[in-house]
């Protein structure tokens, strides 16, 4: 460590440098640089020149000691700074010495480094220096350039980067040697190293800035020369060549040329149409070039490779990109149909093949996304979509001319239809995604009728091409997914026409396809669709299953339609497919013949055309068979799969036969039987395997037939095998299996061109299935993968058959791969693989067992081939299943065996394929395998794969090398211990000498170092020296790959620091890592599509920037706004940060990225940051959300200018561009998705969250305005309310249902967080009254027959919250929200049948329940202020007019609501009832109505369950205040008939039995409604779930409350005592279960009432009896009330016990010292009693009340006995009272005197129980704290309880009961003496010793004494013992003024000699009498 502190200085410290090894050299010389770098910034100019000769000369002595890549980067980077700072005359030395090392002629290999170094060098000084050395530049271009033609691919890579320097430096002074440069550059741009043709890419893009001729005169030349440089490339190369052409294209159009007319010659402008077509050659005709290609194309000769088309694809997004979004727009209509004409029949090439038009429509719909999908705003986005809507008509009509040709000839032979298909394709799939994209604002799109999309669509949907049909219904499906009203008409519509066209074969297949497209859509649509519609699916399905073998021109079509059908409408789950399963059975059973003998009469009797149709079908039924598993697992029952196996052996029957059926019929059947292969596979794979064991042996056959005998002639390994690797593995590979943005075109290239992109047609069923992410759905063709579900089935049914079967098939296998050769050769081989690879998987999986010595050797000779094929990825699933093996295996000796087979490979082989493969081997072992045991195991491993990773010879090896040790290294754990600093120097030296053109070998290293951090994680925030060392170590490793040129290598160094930053967070130099995170992102979010385009490294930064804002939000936040404020260099990138912080960085980015990964990261480091940052920084973060949603908020006041353009204007210095970003200043954000809104509009809810934790002046708008003029900088949330409701508003009212959504939730937190604040200007106001019209034009919107039910629902529970808030006072301003909620009922009245059958049933119940529950609760509301204001009015005795006045919002609101009430009181009952029927066990299913209830159907009652649990409970509080404010007196006039729709049930509400013959008495309909309100409630309190709401259960008490306030239901339930006792019960279980006060308070109010009812009970029969017997004598009325019949309170059969038991519960919970077994024993101390909160004392009183109650209902005692308990009661009840009321009640001396009076009195009382009783409570009395309250006691009762203590010795204790009282006594007096002031004790103590003293007794009369005498000596004994010690001055003064109690008590001593013996530890001193005694005593005592 010591030696990198020493390299912190400014000159070199040339002695330290010497002492160090090779290895320290090289580190020490990069961590001076680095050091070099900041201290130069921050030193004075004047230290710098004085130093400067000696650095100089340091620097360059450098250049000879040939550092390695990063060296010579910052070496130069230095040189310039030091130029730049201090003085620059010797520069031009600095310069010539560089040249002169370049000239030189020296090629070895270590002279190198030095002459990359001097190139580097120069590119450095000409960019920092630029126009100063103008005149040397010509020379030293020149000098590179001679040198570049001998130069190796480093020297060029190096070369082509520093002339991009040199030019950027020199700027347009440059000119004379542009030609140059563009000569060589041109010749690199084709070389054969990929890196050099990205730097060339780089150069040449530095030198369009200045050269002119590159996009005018040589424009041609360079596209074609781009075009070539795609040809072979990489991915790298394709992103740098298309931004070079992309850029230059683009260049070409918009440049104006200032002075070049007058200059030269005038330059001709290009038009947009040249542009396009040169790009449209290059992707149709590659870089054959113009003059070429005609020639090729009369031969056919010519097809353009793919990577050629990729790259000229990604061209377009850049030129387009470029341009921006403005320029999108104004060209919309050309650029697409140049897009869409690329596959047109003009140019039948592209498309000649399937494979190329597949390949060719993925490129143009790739184009089309990224430009419309990521430039333009939603409004230009309708408008885009308008316009392929237009496409799309012109399109039709030239298919129907096609189609309308009279001649049949002409008809069938014209290509037409095929040619035009690919265009629709590609329209119909983009404007599938459009809509999607814009969700619900797509709304007006479909509205508006001139535009005809809904019709567009459809009308292609019989279209004679298949793939536009699956892009039609697919189109549909995306519309009904971003729009769901129109998902049911969508159906509705498609069925119809389905019907309609029957016999049409086009028509059949396209509506199938599109219902099924629909269907897939519903899951995505939590609304639904109407529940009948999967009947009439299934009828229409069956009827075309029927009706197909009708006609043979459609029976195929018909069949596949019919099942095609029936497999969509799987997808809708259980609750649907459970009533269609029995005939989805039926039709599964008769599609397979029953026997196998039926099948060889097919066999026979079949030709070509019905094998086809019957395999089509099979192949369907399979298929549907296969979504029922899938979708429906709960209905699998036992019973079901029984059902669902007899066609299965018939099913494989025909699988053997197929290869003969084959052989006879030939090619037609070809696809029909591999796709009935890949369906039963699927199902198979599904089952369980145990229900076609039988068959194991017949499949297994077919399996291997079809892996060793392809049809497929291509290594399709890209297909097969990722799902097989390990994820972290495939990172060696090829980038391009890594997600990237344009992994979507890139994917083509991955599979080689043999093989197709997958894509729809070739499998339509997957149209209903759900897929990754929102596109298209990209099955692959058939062929591909049926062997991918083959290699499936295979691993689970060879893990299920016997040894001996295994081997066989395995040793089949085998033979099979060694019998073919060449291609055909390696296809089997990787068939096989993948098998194997599976099926060890699923052993793996399952456990099981591999089996015998011979079945090892197989599967391992199968897989040792594979790791050495010469495929990477087969070698990497080889490595992946070699450690499998290992793992089923599970044998030390074995894998131990497998290693050393790997080692023996590893030292002998020297080619590159077994080299990468055995290292990889090694390291998966130790994956799966942990440590692999033996440390000298680990050391062979690690020592092999060093020397491999040192092989500069092969990247590859290195590359594989360094991967696996970074596996070891991640299983290893501790027992890498010791191998740490030899890796970490490894990792080191490589990063600073590996060339940057090998960047997988860094990305390897990054994994590398990633390890070892994470193995040391927290140890490195240790101090002492290898500590430090080791993390000086990581850190430089980590700067090393910072700097790389590799966006991928930068991702790793960002994670590296990411976890350093975990682990020792003091160590990570946070703002210099903000500062890099930032400027990567910033470069992405300005230009999404240009600017570092690799996904993973904006994953990498966003993941890191999370971690960081978790700990440290508010620094990473401030160095983000320095690093803005710092760079006055490249101003617009920061332009952002600068005004809106990284937080508005953030919500840019997230506006513009697509990737899901990365935008949840965005949200989660917003989240944090909004946590921890929102309140100090309210208005920044207020005034964000308030942007992006303001943004939006006016469609077309937006400027529609991209931030897309923004970098463009440093690049060009185009006015246009220039003109508008000034535009763009204005606003920050410009047309922000959806999505961004709806995230803005959450994060305003929770910003008022954070607030409501934070300081209380946010809401309270008097205190914020005070402290605010305090102090200007304080800011609070209250003082920004009208931004809140504008912001609420806002998105309240968008197009977008999101949006809506999350606005009216904005609105409620408002409403429920600032309803109470004051108005301080207007006494007596509140605050939000002024916003009265905005909350009312929020809600009006959502009012409207098209709003969806959702939000229906959520504006309905606005509108009540705002009601009931009490925000508004006028009646005439309620009625405005108030008649929103009235339309809203009066649509709903006619119950389930009204409402609108867009959506499913369960919907129209959410929206009823939405309604009712808002009127709920205003009812609840109106009557709480009806009842507080009659009271008011009754205290106020002040003028009418007062009364008047104050009345008419509070009984305003209940008349209001009145005018309703007879229909809401039906609506509500009916609810109830629903929820009671609902809330049923199961086992009483069959009971329930069949047609469901009032508001839900039957069918889709478990979704309406959760919309009942939402609302039921205000809905059940407000029927029964509507019950009682009836009284339960008056019928409703229209009750006898109800007005329901139709009866809800039987024994509904009250229509009478369901005969309708008898009509209920009144009575009867009360008692229902009084059992089903009672019922629901019990039965909720019940059981309470830990998810019931607060809300729910209060409200239920308060139901409870509200009905037991009127006579009627409180005599039901004082005449049924069971009833009352399980009511009870409930309530003491919630106030068992739940602390809330409130909660406890009302459930106590409930008792009250349950007890006044029995109270009026007992009355009223005691009432009744004396009216009865009336004449007869007094003597003999029988006594009513509970104890005299029962013989006491009996527990669970009393009420008064029940009562007691409750109150008891609640008062020793909040007084716990009233708890006898917690106070009377002796473990627990007395504490001092606590005083009550306010609401303890609430619930205390409460109680009490109840207690004081309780005797009415017990029967009245005539014996006088038990008169003294009831003192005892009422002095607990006292002292309760003065102990928990405060000291200014208790004192106030009446009621003090009446209190100590009532005390004195008891005390008279000769029954020892009520004295102790009363002792112990005068105990806790006295020891009360304040001594106002418990001195008037002392004084006025101790001395009596003094003088019974003294009449002991009397009055001898006779039994227990009186030991007790004086034990209590003498407690008393104890206490006394510690509450006593310090004056009275001694005399306090002298009066309680002779007590004591009298308890003694001397040693004859302990003999004789009674056990009761004898425990009172004991007790004074041991008191005496206590005493004694602590006051022992009194103690002796007491002893020596009266001598018979001295003699007393060593006479009682003597006498407990034994005892004392015992309890004491015995002493020396004898046990004399006298002195001694005492002395022994007190020597024991202390």
């Amino acid at each position: 460590m010591q030696g990198m502190e020493l390299s912190h200085s400014l000159l070199l410290n040339e002695e330290a440098y010497n002492q160090l090894g090779e290895v320290q050299k090289a580190e020490f010389i990069f961590e001076w640089l680095r050091y070099l770098e900041k201290l130069l910034l921050s030193t004075s100019r004047s230290d710098v020149r004085e130093k400067q000769k000696t650095l100089v000369e340091q620097l360059l002595s450098l250049l000879n000691s040939s550092p390695g890549p990063p060296t010579r980067k910052l070496l130069a980077k230095n040189l310039a700074v030091l130029y730049s700072i201090g003085d620059t005359f010797s520069v031009y030395e600095t310069i010539d010495k560089c040249n002169d090392l370049i000239r030189s002629k020296d090629d070895s290999p270590s002279y190198l480094p030095t002459k990359l170094a001097a190139v580097v060098c120069l590119g450095s000084l000409y960019k920092k220096l630029g126009r100063i050395l103008g005149n040397t530049f010509t020379d030293t271009v020149g000098n590179i350039l001679k040198a570049m033609k001998s130069a190796e691919s480093q020297g060029r890579y190096e070369i082509m980067l520093s002339l991009q320097n040199i030019l950027n430096g020199v700027g347009a002074a440059a000119a004379p040697c542009h030609r140059d440069v563009y000569k060589a550059a041109k010749s690199c741009l084709t070389d054969r190293s990929m890196a050099v043709r990205c730097a060339a890419a780089k150069c040449l893009l530095e030198l369009q800035n200045e050269a002119i001729f590159m996009w005018s005169t040589d424009l041609d030349s360079v596209a074609t020369l781009c075009f070539k440089s795609f040809e072979g490339s990489n991915y790298d190369v394709r992103i740098s060549v298309s931004k070079l052409l992309g850029t230059i294209l683009a260049k070409a159009i918009i440049s104006k040329h200032p002075g070049a007319a007058a200059s030269r010659q005038s330059i001709r402008r290009v038009s947009l149409e040249e542009v396009l077509e040169l790009l449209g050659t290059g992707f149709l005709r590659g870089s054959s070039g113009f003059l070429r290609a005609s020639g090729d194309m009369l031969k056919g000769t010519s097809s353009v490779s793919r990577d050629v088309r990729v790259g000229v694809t990604q061209a377009y997004v850049v030129f387009v990109s470029t341009l921006g979004g403005a320029w999108l727009e104004k060209n919309f209509a050309i650029f697409l149909s140049h897009i869409l004409s690329l596959v047109s029949q003009s140019h039948p090439k592209a498309t000649q093949t399937q494979i190329d038009a597949v390949c060719c429509r993925r490129c143009i719909s790739f184009i089309l996304r990224a430009t419309i999908g990521g430039l333009l705003g939603e409004k230009a986005q309708i408008a885009a979509a308008k316009e392929i809507c237009q496409a799309i008509w012109k399109l039709k009509k030239v298919m129907d001319a096609v189609l309308s040709d009279s001649n049949l000839e002409t008809r069938l032979s014209s290509t037409d239809t095929a040619a035009s298909q690919h265009m629709l394709v590609c329209a119909l799939q983009e404007l599938g995604n459009l809509i999607h994209s814009l969700g619900t604002t797509a709304a007006p799109l479909l509205q508006d009728s001139s535009a005809g999309l809904l019709d567009s669509v459809i009308s292609v949907i019989p279209h004679p091409s298949t793939s536009v049909r699956l892009a039609a219904a697919w189109c549909l499906h995306c519309i009904a997914v971003a729009l769901p009203s129109y998902l049911t008409p969508l159906v509705d519509h498609c069925l119809e026409r389905l019907t309609v066209l029957k016999s049409s074969p086009e028509a059949v297949t396209g509506f199938s396809f599109a219902v099924a497209a629909l269907l897939g859509a519903v899951k995505h649509c939590p609304l639904g669709i109407p529940h009948g519609k999967g009947k009439i699916i299934m009828t229409l399905a069956e009827d075309l299953l029927c009706s197909a073998a009708q006609n043979s021109r459609l029976s195929a079509q018909r069949t596949q339609a019919g099942w095609l059908l029936i497999a969509a409408l799987m997808t809708l789950g259980p609750a649907v497919v459970s009533h269609h399963l029995a005939r989805v059975l039926l039709l599964w059973k008769c599609v397979f013949p029953a026997a196998s003998k039926d099948l060889e009469t097919e066999k026979s009797r079949g030709d070509s055309f019905t094998w086809q149709v019957t395999l089509e079908g099979r192949a369907g039924a399979l298929s549907a068979v296969k979504s029922f598993v899938s979708h429906c697992g709960e209905l699998l029952t036992e019973e079901i799969i029984q059902r669902l196996l007899p066609p299965l052996p018939c099913a494989v029957d025909l699988l053997t036969q197929l290869s003969s059926i084959l052989k006879t019929y030939g090619s037609p059947l070809k696809t029909p039987s591999v796709v009935y292969r890949q369906r039963l596979y699927e199902l198979l794979i599904l089952l369980p395997p145990e229900t076609y064991a039988g068959n194991f042996c017949a499949i297994l056959k077919e399996l291997a037939a079809d892996l060793t005998v392809p049809d497929i002639q291509v290594v399709a390994s890209t297909c097969l095998l990722p799902s097989l690797c390990h994820q972290d593995d495939l990172l060696i590979l090829s980038p391009l299996l890594q997600e990237t943005d344009h992994r979507f075109i890139e994917e083509q290239l991955l599979l080689g061109n043999g093989v197709a992109c997958g894509s729809l047609e070739y499998d339509p069923s997957s149209i209903y299935e759900d897929v990754e992410g929102d596109s298209v759905p990209k099955p692959l063709p058939p062929t591909l993968s049926v062997v991918s579900s083959a290699a499936k089935l295979f691993g689970i049914i060879c893990a299920h058959v016997d040894e001996a079967q295994r081997l066989l098939i395995l040793e089949q296998l085998l033979s099979s791969i060694k019998h073919t050769k060449g291609a055909r050769q390696q296809v089997v081989q990787l068939h096989v693989i993948s098998s194997v690879s599976n099926f060890l998987k699923y052993l793996a999986g399952s456990k099981g067992s591999l089996g015998a010595e011979e079945i090892r050797r197989l599967v391992l000779t199968l897989v040792m081939g594979a790791l050495e094929s010469p495929n990477p990825l087969l070698r990497c699933a080889a490595a992946e299943a070699w450690a499998r093996l290992a793992q089923v295996v599970d044998d030390g000796v074995f894998t131990a065996g497998l290693a050393q087979v790997s080692f023996d490979k590893l030292k002998s082989a020297r080619d590159v394929v077994s080299r990468t493969g055995h290292s990889l081997a090694l390291g998966s072992l130790h994956r799966y395998l942990g440590g692999i045991g033996s440390s000298q195991h680990l050391n062979s491993c690690i020592g092999i794969l060093y020397a491999l990773s040192q092989d500069s010879t092969s990247p590859d090896v290195q590359t594989w090398a360094l991967h696996s040790l970074s596996l070891i290294i991640d299983s290893a754990g501790v027992l890498y211990y010791v191998h740490v600093e030899p890796t970490l120097s490894l990792i080191i030296m490589s990063l600073l000498s590996v060339p940057p053109t090998h960047a997988e070998v860094h990305q390897s290293l990054g994994r590398c170092l990633n390890a070892l951090i994470t193995m040391l994680g927290p140890e490195l925030q240790g101090n002492n020296t290898s500590v430090s060392t080791l993390r000086t170590s990581c850190l430089l490793g980590c700067a090393v790959m910072q700097d790389n040129p590799d966006c991928l290598v930068q991702a790793q160094a960002i994670s590296c620091l990411q976890q350093l930053h975990m682990f020792a967070p003091r160590h990570v130099n946070l703002s210099s890592l903000v500062n890099s995170l930032c400027e990567i992102l910033l470069d992405n979010s300005v230009l999404v599509n240009l600017c570092s385009p690799y996904l993973l490294l904006r994953r990498a930064v966003l993941a890191c920037l999370r971690q960081l804002v978790q700990r440290e939000a508010a620094e990473v936040s401030e160095h983000a706004v320095l690093l803005a404020k710092g760079n006055r260099e490249e101003l617009t990138p920061d332009a952002n940060i600068r005004e809106v912080g990284l937080e508005g960085a953030l919500l840019t980015l997230l506006d513009k990225e697509t990737d899901q990964r990365l935008c949840h990261d965005i949200k989660e480091t917003l989240n944090h940051m909004l946590t921890s940052m929102a309140v100090e920084k309210l208005s920044l973060w207020l005034k964000l959300c308030k942007d992006v949603l303001a943004a939006s908020a006016d469609f077309t006041a937006v400027i529609s200018v991209d931030t897309m353009q923004e970098e463009e204007g440093d690049k060009g210095d185009d006015a246009s561009v220039l003109t508008t970003r000034n535009v763009e200043k204005s606003h920050p954000f410009t047309n922000p998705r959806w999505a961004t809104r709806v995230f803005a509009a959450e994060c305003v809810c929770r910003i008022i969250n954070q607030c409501e934790n934070a300081n209380s002046a946010h809401f309270d708008l008097a205190l914020a305005q005070e402290m605010k003029k305090r102090d200007s900088r304080n800011d609070f949330l209250v003082l920004h309310l009208a931004d809140l409701i504008r912001m609420a508003f806002m998105a309240a009212t968008d197009h977008s249902d999101q949006l809506r959504l999350s606005g009216l939730e904005t609105l409620l937190v408002i409403i429920r967080h600032f309803a109470t604040i004051p108005e301080p200007e207007f006494p007596g106001h509140v605050i939000l009254e002024q916003y009265q019209a905005n909350v009312g034009a929020a809600l009006r919107p959502a009012f409207t027959s098209d709003t969806p039910p959702d939000v229906i629902a959520k504006a309905c529970q606005v509108c009540s919250a705002w009601i009931a808030s009490g925000v508004v006072s006028d009646l005439n301003d309620l009625r405005r929200v108030h008649q929103l909620l009235v339309s809203s009922l009066t649509k709903i009245q006619a119950g389930k049948e009204a409402l609108s059958h867009l959506y499913n049933e369960s919907a129209s119940t959410m929206e009823i329940l939405a309604v009712l529950k808002a009127w709920a609760e205003v009812y609840i509301i109106a009557v709480q202020r009806h009842k507080k204001h009659k009271q008011i009015s009754k205290t106020n005795t002040c003028s009418e007019e007062s009364v008047r006045n104050g009345s008419h919002s509070s009984d305003g609101l209940l008349e209001l609501v009145c005018t309703d009430l007879g229909t809401l009181s039906r609506l509500w009952l009916a609810a109830l009832q629903d929820f009671a029927l609902l809330t049923l066990p199961s086992e009483f299913a069959t009971q329930l109505p069949g047609e469901g209830g009032a508001f839900y159907t039957a069918e889709t009652s478990e979704n309406a369950k959760l919309h009942y649990h939402n609302s039921w409970a205000l809905i059940l509080h407000a029927a029964a205040l509507w019950l009682t404010s009836t009284g339960f007196v008056v019928a409703e006039p229209d009750e006898g008939a109800s007005n329901l729709s139709r009866p809800v049930t039987p024994t509904s509400m009250c229509q009478g039995s369901s005969s309708g013959a008898t009509v209920k008495s009144p009575e009867d309909v009360y008692t229902d409604r009084f059992h089903l309100i009672l019922g629901i409630g019990v039965e909720f309190l019940c059981s309470l779930r830990s998810d019931a709401t607060m809300e729910s259960i209060t409200a239920c008490l308060h139901a409870l409350q509200v009905l037991l306030d009127v006579p009627w239901p409180r005599s039901k339930i004082g005449s049924d005592q069971d009833l009352g006792i399980e009511l009870l019960n409930v309530l003491h279980r919630v106030i068992l279960t739940r602390e809330s006060p409130s909660i406890q308070l009302a459930s106590l109010e409930v008792v009250r009432q349950i007890i006044c009812a029995a109270q009026e009970h007992v009355k009223e029969k005691r009432r009744s009896a004396e009216v009865d017997d009336g004449a007869a004598e007094k003597e003999t009325l029988p006594e009513f009330g509970e104890g005299k019949d029962t013989g006491g309170l009996v527990p669970g059969k009393s009420l008064v016990f029940a009562a007691l038991e409750l109150c008891v519960c609640i008062l020793v919970r909040q007084l716990p010292e009233l708890n006898p077994e917690l106070t009377g024993s002796p473990r627990i101390k007395a504490t001092m009693p606590q005083m009550l909160s306010e609401d303890g004392s609430r619930l205390v009183s409460a109680a009490l009340v109840i207690l004081s109650e309780l005797p009415a209902v017990c029967s009245p005692e005539v014996d006088g006995t038990h008169q003294e308990l009831d003192e005892v009661s009422l002095l607990t009840a006292i002292t309760v009272f003065i102990l928990s009321t405060s000291p200014e009640v208790t004192t106030i001396p009446c009621l003090q005197k009446r209190c100590i009076e009532k005390f004195k009195t008891t005390l008279e009382i000769k029954d020892p129980l009520v004295q102790i009783k009363t002792y112990q409570l005068l105990h806790s009395i006295f020891q009360y704290p304040n001594p106002a309250v418990s001195y008037p006691y002392i004084y006025s009762l101790a001395s009596s309880i003094v003088e019974k203590l003294q009449e002991i010795d009397e009055r001898k204790p006779e039994d227990t009961t009186e030991l007790q009282l004086f034990q209590e006594g003498i407690k008393i007096l104890e206490a006394l003496v510690t509450v006593a002031e310090e004056r009275h004790r001694s005399q306090l103590v002298s009066c309680l010793l002779p007590i004591l003293i009298s308890f003694l007794l001397d040693e004859n009369a302990l003999g004789s004494a009674s056990s009761i005498m004898r425990n009172l000596h004991d007790f004074a004994l041991q008191n005496l013992m206590q005493i004694g010690p602590q006051y022992s001055s009194v103690f002796k003064n007491v002893m020596t003024s009266s001598p018979s109690l001295k003699a007393r008590l060593e006479a009682a001593v003597k006498g407990n000699q034994e005892s004392v013996k015992v309890k004491l530890p015995s002493s020396k001193h004898s046990m004399n009498p006298g002195k001694n005694s005492l002395i022994q005593l007190k020597t024991n005592f202390l």
